[in-house]
């Protein structure tokens, strides 16, 4: 999108920023706005209902959601130390912590809440030069997050305060024209959102109908017109006549180990992994994102590797992801340059080709991965396997 040239530019004095139109000022953040920052409420303070509390994960990009997280404070105390924390509805909201660091949203509800920690509240100052809706698009602006992320402190937190947002430059365009420009704003963004919004519905659909394609084609077949037959299983339905319906076992080469873990525990640490040794392990990564870098596996002595030979895996294996969140996800090991065994965190699976191919297997798994069928099996909560 190009926009028209202004009559006349000025030097705004920093490098960055560049030219800004002549009749725009420049100023620090701290002259055009209120700040304040919550305070450091710990876990215990919260209760299972009184006054809202607003956590930066209810900062989002469609304004405060709550329905992410609850959290409550007791009204007795938050009238008697708190109070000074309310968010008022028009106030904005800014998330100043961690990797959602840089969210900006306005409070419109009627309900009384307060900060929390790493958020921080902003609103115009009577009579000074920025409009609060103008102010909202300028937290959003990518010379606004250029300087807070030059400014932020800490390093597996990273985040900013008011004293870092104050020093923070910002332009300033005549009262009358950020009005018009927060209206221009707001209507190409939403117009750019419900394109985004329509891409999104556009992906689900596809995924929807990709699931479908695969599993009809494993499950059903691609004649339209074959003779089919009771599954004997309830989910599966009816399957072709001339098709068997076997346990997954029953697929697997007859080879010692054919269908095997990753060495248990204490049988492969970090302490094994060398550089440029002689084995290749495969973990679970490959198995969920079906892309392997040899450049990037671990690598461990063969001399180990005679000692947890059990786990090996070859050309053809297909792998599968055993722990996390991605359980159940599965890969084709392609031909590597030397010997390979998998991880704890995967398993493998080498197919008798005799009796199925290896690829149909291997969308057999994908499909039981996306019904949900793998769940069934699964052991565990916090880290499911």
């Amino acid at each position: 999108m190009s926009f028209p040239r202004y009559p006349k530019y000025k030097d705004s004095g920093a490098e960055w920023l560049g030219d800004v139109p002549e009749h725009w000022e420049v100023i620090k953040l701290g002259r055009a706005a209120f700040m304040q920052e919550g305070p450091g409420l710990r876990n215990w303070q919260f209760t299972d209902e009184g006054t809202r509390v607003i956590c930066v994960t209810n900062i989002t990009e469609n304004g405060i959601d709550f329905s992410r997280l609850e959290k409550f404070i007791s009204i007795d105390e938050f009238t008697s130390s708190y109070l000074h924390f309310t968010v008022q509805s028009g106030d904005i909201l800014l998330s100043s912590s961690g990797n959602s660091w840089g969210k900006v949203a306005i409070y419109s509800g009627n309900e009384k809440v307060m900060l929390n920690t790493s958020t921080i509240r902003l609103n115009e100052f009577a009579g000074r030069p920025l409009a609060r809706d103008f102010l909202a698009m300028v937290l959003q602006s990518d010379t606004v997050r250029e300087q807070l992320g030059l400014a932020m402190t800490g390093s597996c937190q990273p985040n900013f305060g008011p004293t870092h947002l104050s020093c923070v430059l910002v332009t300033v365009p005549p009262r009358e024209e950020q009005t018009l420009l927060a209206a221009f704003l707001d209507r190409e963004t939403a117009k750019i959102d419900e394109l985004v919004a329509e891409q999104r519905r556009l992906i689900e659909l596809l995924k929807e109908k990709r699931q479908a394609v695969i599993s009809h084609a494993v499950t059903k077949g691609l004649n339209p017109h074959a003779p089919m037959k009771p599954s004997g299983i309830e989910w599966l339905g009816d399957v072709p006549e001339h098709w068997e319906v076997v346990r997954l076992k029953h697929v697997k080469s007859d080879e010692k180990n054919a269908f095997v873990d990753g060495p248990f525990g204490s049988n492969l640490k970090s302490e094994h992994f060398i550089d440029d040794g002689e084995v290749y392990v495969i973990e679970s990564g490959f198995a969920t994102q079906g892309r392997l870098d040899v450049t990037e596996l671990k690598t461990i002595t063969i001399n180990h590797f005679k000692t947890i030979s059990r786990s090996e895996t070859k050309s053809g294996d297909i792998i599968i992801a055993k722990i996390g969140a991605q359980f159940g996800k599965s890969s084709i090991l392609p031909t590597l340059d030397k010997p390979a065994v998998v991880s704890g965190n995967s398993l493998k699976l080498t197919i008798d080709a005799q009796v199925c191919v290896v690829k149909f297997v291997n969308w057999h798994l994908t499909n039981l991965k996306q019904l949900g069928a793998i769940d069934d099996i699964v052991n565990g909560t916090a880290q499911p396997a």
